[in-house]
């Protein structure tokens, strides 16, 4: 609902005064709380290129401020209930919104309280549960914000929440919004029967919340469902043709329900990063959940699927794997914003070459170590092993002892963007692979991240526990290029909400 919300702030010419009304009613959350470790920005291609944009875009279930009587019942902050990534490529015509299940067990990193301390990370969480951290009054979202940077290597630029007021002003500004209900719903209070359906207002909010009666029951189901409400909005929103008497309204609304961060914190900010979606068309929008299967009562991420998806994003690619025309921006340089390091036309020297390399998996990806491992052997270092899994660093580090300057230059281009870090008395080179790293061509891993001669044995530092069904080198694939995993959960924005009800 986020992303309708921005989309009908592109009115242009609507006067000082409507614009000054709407500052008024945004609200923004401290930017303080936002982790200071983060993944790097991308950078253009070519100097004034467009980038990609990533958007975390939050449905509160808080009961604060008036939204008691919508969401019924008593539960203090709230949850982050929905949450959807979306990633809008860098042509600005394409764009994936990924939905992360409310139950996935993840990790929550150090996040920010109200008295200015910081948590520890903590492993094994409830993803909902970073939205509660600190138990603010309006929830925590940047702390959600940093757990979603932590998940998935990519840098977050703006995040948007939107609470059961937002969504009942948004689809009654609009005049409803046309739904596809699967079967007769007679459920916790909610009745509705089979077919397309026109909701606004409160049963636009119980069709949004509600597991029980849809489908399957699960959170899973409600996720897809919210998936196509979405699509149908944004449908309605776009076929308005952006009229000022009818937009305007749904602008008030709109904003009087959103948490944003600083830089999406006026009605100007809004309406430019608005007008910078509009050449997106409904069939080039995605919808994906991440692939997941049931762990007990929660979710559990399917790797290495999950991994592949993240790794598609990161490189701003679709996820059959094709560039958007940007691919690789992120990579162009370091974070520190000093230029990447070149690829040196020389061969190693044979005391180059017997230099003791390690190379450590600081992500948990398996296979990601023992792909780096084959290009350092490959560049002709012959005293490479791996190292322990330490799966938590965002940027890939290069140590080296000084006197090992020069074989350590022979790696870096191998690494793009990472830091080279002298370390007096160590015992060779050590490579430690962050969220960063994106295995290059020749280590016979494609671009979608699985193995390029099909199934093969599981990499050296992969889990012997590699889910059922998938190939442990990495993930199956469609005719389509699709992994598999990725394709069975996803859903094109503009599919006729009435195909495949089996998303309710």
């Amino acid at each position: 609902m986020g992303l309708a919300a921005v989309l009908v702030l592109s009115v242009a010419g609507a006067g000082a005064w409507f614009y000054h009304r709407l500052d008024s009613n945004i609200t923004t959350f401290d930017a303080g709380g936002v982790a200071t470790e983060r993944p790097p920005a991308p950078v253009p291609v070519t100097p004034g290129a467009s980038v990609p944009v990533n958007v975390l875009v939050l449905g509160s279930d808080t009961r604060d401020d008036g939204n008691a009587d919508l969401g019924g019942g008593d539960i203090g902050v709230g949850h982050s209930d929905t949450a959807i990534l979306l990633h809008v490529y860098a042509d600005h015509k394409h764009a994936v919104g990924v939905s992360i299940p409310r139950d996935a067990l993840v990790t929550v990193p150090s996040c920010r309280l109200p008295d200015g301390s910081w948590t520890k990370s903590k492993t094994n969480q409830m993803f909902n549960s970073a939205f509660t951290i600190g138990e603010f009054p309006k929830g925590n979202p940047a702390c959600t914000q940093n757990t979603v940077e932590t998940l998935t290597g990519l840098r977050i630029d703006h995040t948007i929440v939107v609470d059961f007021k937002g969504v009942a002003a948004m689809t009654e500004a609009i005049n409803g919004v046309d739904v596809c209900v699967p079967n007769d719903v007679n459920s916790h209070d909610i009745r509705l029967k089979k077919g397309m359906q026109r909701l606004s207002g409160q049963p636009a909010v119980d069709y949004l919340r509600a597991r029980y009666g849809f489908g399957d029951n699960s959170d899973i189901g409600r996720m897809k469902r919210q998936q196509a409400f979405l699509s149908s909005m944004i449908r309605k929103v776009q076929g308005l043709g952006f009229s000022l008497p009818t937009l305007l309204p749904l602008a008030d609304a709109a904003t009087r329900s959103l948490t944003v961060d600083e830089g999406l914190g006026t009605a100007m900010k809004l309406v430019d990063f608005a007008q910078s979606l509009q050449s997106i068309k409904l069939s080039d929008i995605t919808f994906v959940t991440t692939p997941w299967r049931f762990a007990g009562d929660r979710v559990a991420l399917v790797h290495p699927d999950v991994d592949t998806l993240w790794k598609l994003l990161r490189e701003d690619r679709t996820l059959d794997g094709q560039s958007t025309g940007q691919a690789g921006a992120a990579a162009s340089a370091s974070p520190s914003g000093a230029p990447a390091p070149t690829a040196s036309p020389t061969a190693l020297s044979p005391e180059e070459a017997a230099v003791p390399v390690t190379v450590v998996n600081g992500v948990g990806t398996p296979g990601l170590a023992g792909s780096a491992a084959k290009a350092v052997r490959g560049k002709g270092f012959t005293n490479v092993e791996l190292g322990a899994v330490n799966g938590s660093r965002l940027t890939t580090e290069i140590a080296y002892d000084p006197a090992q300057k020069a074989a350590a230059d022979q790696l870096a281009p191998l690494f793009p963007g990472a830091r080279l870090v002298e370390e007096p008395g160590s015992d060779g080179i050590t490579v430690t692979l962050g969220r960063d790293y994106r295995p290059v061509p020749s280590t016979g891993i494609d671009s979608l991240g699985a193995a390029a001669a099909g199934p093969t044995a599981a990499p050296s530092d992969a889990p012997s526990d590699a889910p059922s069904g998938r190939p442990s080198g990495g993930p199956s694939a469609t005719p389509s290029g699709v992994p598999t995993g990725i394709a069975e959960n996803a859903r094109g924005a503009d599919t006729d909400p009435c195909a495949d009800l089996t998303f309710g």
